[in-house]
């Protein structure tokens, strides 16, 4: 088993008692060891040793909503509402999406993700065999599953189904247990009832959790009520969605009593407030769903609706936005914000294993150049990781106790090759 240790560092560990410790942090196979002021064991028996001086180690950001593939039509559709950028910018180009281009798509935001601090992802996609391989072959860590959208005839229901199952089932636990997965009804405006309705029954068989898009707009929350007679949280509800560990992503439009709901049955929200902000969809009420005990994270969305994967720019939002729309400056205060992207994150989707630095967790791990303007002086490194830090300052990653990026040089990804395929891609969409 491989003993690395890291010396002169700094550690944002995440852990109340002690958030911030001064000293060395020691890694053996795909867990960290020990983190102290002294190494336990000599250095040399250390089968590597790495100077942190200079650097701040906390750990890997946790993505928790994401269409990693969309990053091909980044900057194809801004400044549109909702429903009109999916229904006439979105959803037709995807349409046309190759399992090659979504894999080129997927490569291009998962180095993005390496080079901004993301160690964890979730993704709903298509082709998610694809997206599967690419988490593989990085070194990531990913909770994948197959989004379905049952506007379709009954025999295209069947078959996304069944695709989504088996997707499951092939790659649940996979690539040394970095890839989880889930099943995803798109949305309840996606999905007829008793379409989503067998997909809770599938979650059920497989017993893996649930993830969907819920109250992301006003139009949505209306248009379910005249459909369905019901706002989604109640309308979920009874179709027993809620009976499956679930993550919502974005519940932006919640009433106290929905929000009562979600912590009755322990729904975690995947808070997105860039791609909230951007599509005009509204701003969560994050600091009532944090009071009432409901687990929140952080997610980016897609880079088509962001437009980009850094999740310290998430981090940072949350804790800025809802200190400007509620008038209180603790509403999230800089500690939480960055429980939003790294514990809270992995707690949201059934990962006990990541989102702190302490003994006997996964070796996901960050760090950042401290020697630059921005971090000095040295008042309060958590103030400066959430107001200060950008995803541009990560120069090292290591995900399983394995270094997938060092000195800002990618270890696992091809840079150069999938820049160009994802450029390829979008021009075989576009016809340019």
């Amino acid at each position: 088993m491989k003993k690395t240790v890291i010396t002169n560092g700094i550690f944002l560990t995440m852990d109340e008692a002690q958030p911030l410790v001064q000293g060395c942090m020691a890694i053996e196979g795909e867990s960290i060891a020990y983190i102290g002021t002294e190494p336990p064991l000599p250095l040399e028996a250390y089968d590597e040793r790495i100077d942190g001086k200079g650097k701040l180690f906390m750990p890997g950001l946790v993505n928790t909503h994401c269409h990693a593939a969309m990053s091909l039509l980044r900057g194809y559709g801004d400044d549109l509402a909702l429903q009109i950028w999916l229904e006439q910018k979105m959803w037709p180009m995807e349409a046309q999406f190759t399992a090659e281009d979504v894999r080129a798509g997927t490569m291009l935001s998962i180095l993005e993700m390496i080079k901004s601090g993301t160690t964890t992802f979730v993704d709903m996609y298509d082709h998610m065999d694809e997206v599967a391989k690419a988490v593989q072959a990085s070194g990531l860590r990913g909770c994948l599953t197959r989004g379905v959208i049952g506007l379709c005839p009954p025999d295209v229901q069947d078959a996304k189904l069944k695709e989504a199952v088996q997707f499951a089932r092939d790659w649940h636990g996979q690539a040394e247990g970095r890839i989880t997965t889930m099943m995803s009804p798109h949305a309840s405006y996606t999905c007829p009832p008793d379409y989503i309705e067998r997909i809770v029954q599938a979650s059920h068989d497989l017993n893996l959790p649930i993830h969907t898009h819920m109250s992301e707009t006003a139009r949505e929350v209306q248009d379910n009520v005249d459909r369905y007679g019901a706002r989604p949280v109640a309308h979920l509800e009874k179709l027993g969605v809620f009976e499956r560990p679930t993550l919502v992503a974005h519940g932006v439009h919640l009433t106290d009593e929905e929000i009562a709901v979600l912590k009755r049955y322990d729904v975690r929200v995947s808070h997105n407030p860039g791609s909230n902000l951007k599509l005009a969809s509204g701003v969560a009420r994050v600091p009532e769903l944090l009071k009432a005990g409901v687990l929140v994270s952080l997610g980016t969305d897609s880079s088509a609706s962001n437009n980009n994967l850094d999740m310290f720019e998430e981090i940072r939002l949350a804790a800025l936005l809802h200190k400007g729309v509620s008038g209180d400056p603790v509403a999230v205060p800089a500690w939480e914000a960055l429980k939003l992207g790294t514990t809270y994150g992995a707690r949201s989707i059934w990962l006990d294993q990541v989102g702190m630095l302490r003994p006997g967790m996964k070796a996901d791990v960050i760090g950042l150049d401290i020697e630059q303007a921005h971090f000095y002086p040295r008042t309060n490194l958590i103030s400066h990781a959430v107001y200060a830090a950008s995803g541009s300052d990560v120069v090292d990653m290591c995900v399983n106790g394995r270094w997938i990026m060092r000195s800002r040089e990618c270890l696992t990804v091809d840079e150069e090759r999938v820049r160009f395929e994802a450029q390829r891609s979008f021009e075989r969409l576009t016809g340019q």
